[in-house]
């Protein structure tokens, strides 16, 4: 299982690690009275408040206000959050036990852009397993939100082998994204970008 010269891995976390289903957020939103909710959510043309909100540069409250104001009439707090939380799934438990088994041989860590209100859902349905909870996975959790910073800017990455004390020499990191994985190996951390839904075990048989 143990990777040539690796000591650390960095996983991410949507698309990674937990499923998620864009199609069931975008319905979601559209229920509630959003207009032209493709493009308010598109992936890759995210407007800047859902960026502001992955930053942590404004509240949970404030991302639930803009809502409204798109949506143009009143909806309560509930509903914002379950339309939002839509978009996430479930982490597989066979990557649940992959976590398990890797941290016997890697310190692990992960490094996500995600929001509070998707962080909460997944530490209350997502991690939760046999009795192990999200803190039993990793060594350490670096989130955007809470770091004011996001992929794929390198500064992120500098931050956690910083804050870490991580040869990027003997680091891997899996991310779902080729652009943050371009900003990884700009600092010379090895890299792989699985697909939607890959089970990526195989990099460690």
């Amino acid at each position: 299982m143990k990777r040539k010269g690796i000591k650390n891995l960095i996983v991410d976390f949507g698309g990674v690690l937990i499923d998620l289903n864009y199609q069931r957020c975008l319905n979601s939103f559209r229920e509630l009275g959003m207009p032209d909710v493709e493009n308010a959510l598109s992936l890759s043309n995210q407007q800047d408040f859902f960026r502001n909100y992955e930053m942590g540069l404004i509240s949970t409250d404030d991302f639930r206000n803009v809502i409204r104001e798109k949506i143009g009439k009143p909806v309560t707090d509930a509903r914002i959050d379950a339309a939002w939380n839509s978009f996430l799934v479930s982490v597989p438990t066979y990557k649940l036990d992959l976590l398990l088994a890797l941290r016997k041989d890697y310190v692990v860590y992960l490094l996500s852009n995600t929001n509070e209100l998707h962080w909460k859902w997944s530490c209350m349905h997502a991690f939760p397993y046999k009795t192990f909870r999200v803190e039993d996975y990793f060594e350490h959790i670096f989130l955007s939100y809470e770091m004011k910073m996001a992929k794929p800017d390198v500064e992120i990455f500098r931050k956690v082998l910083d804050d870490a004390v991580l040869d990027p020499k003997e680091t891997f990191f899996i991310d779902d994204s080729k652009a943050n994985c371009l900003a990884a190996e700009s600092l010379g951390i090895s890299t792989y970008t699985p697909t939607a839904g890959e089970d990526w075990s195989h990099l460690f048989k």
